[in-house]
């Protein structure tokens, strides 16, 4: 296994676990708007794209405001729920002693860096690039060259981007990086339907064959 030249990272469900503020953020839009509720496992399936290319179509013109009760809810309490995902800090704290990371995330790009400096992580990443951070948001290929340009690497075959969802994949196929896929994807139809390019089950294993060259 070619070792990686940089690694981006995904976050939620990736690296951290914070789908309940998520969810609390939705709801609360979701019941303002007179529309039914999902549940913590219907949030996990179906959020994927960024708010911005997903709430014009949920709610229509009322998507503003949506998004500020969404945004309220989110804030309100996301800190006090988010939790490393198993094993994730200590594979971090390894495998950057050997490439340099960033993230890449669809959550707006203030909440996400706050995130991480409230673990403590903030000094682990070249960059921490949200939705609104770049012209459009994952899967387009613009917000992988920023992540990208803060390692001092291009996009490329030497770049792995990492995380747990078909579209995860997508972005780093649409990129030009290896499609690295975290975990079994069951909230996504599982690996078959992601078809990444190297698969992990969990943290240890990732961080395994960074330290021995296999994958």
């Amino acid at each position: 296994m070619t070792p990686p030249r940089a690694i981006i990272w995904d976050w939620d469900n990736t690296l951290v676990d914070g789908w309940p503020a998520i969810q609390a953020g939705l709801n609360a839009a979701l019941r303002d708007a007179g529309m039914a509720e999902w549940t913590l496992e219907e949030v996990r399936a179906r959020v994927r794209h960024s708010l911005r290319d997903t709430f014009p179509g949920m709610f229509g013109d009322r998507w503003e405001r949506a998004r500020d009760i969404f945004y309220a809810g989110v804030r309100a309490e996301h800190l006090a729920v988010l939790r490393p995902m198993p094993s994730v800090e200590a594979m971090l704290r390894q495998v950057a002693r050997a490439a340099p990371l960033a993230v890449l995330s669809n959550k707006q790009g203030a909440l996400l860096r706050r995130e991480a400096r409230h673990l403590g992580w903030t000094v682990l990443f070249r960059a921490l690039v949200g939705a609104g951070d770049a012209a459009a948001d994952k899967p387009d290929p613009r917000p992988m060259r920023l992540a990208a340009s803060a390692c001092g690497v291009p996009v490329g075959e030497g770049v792995w981007y990492v995380g747990d969802t078909a579209l995860d994949m997508q972005a780093a196929r649409t990129a030009g990086c290896v499609a690295v896929l975290l975990g079994d994807a069951a909230h996504d139809g599982g690996p078959a339907a992601a078809r990444p390019d190297l698969h992990f089950t969990d943290a240890e294993a990732l961080a395994a064959a960074l330290a021995t060259g296999t994958p």
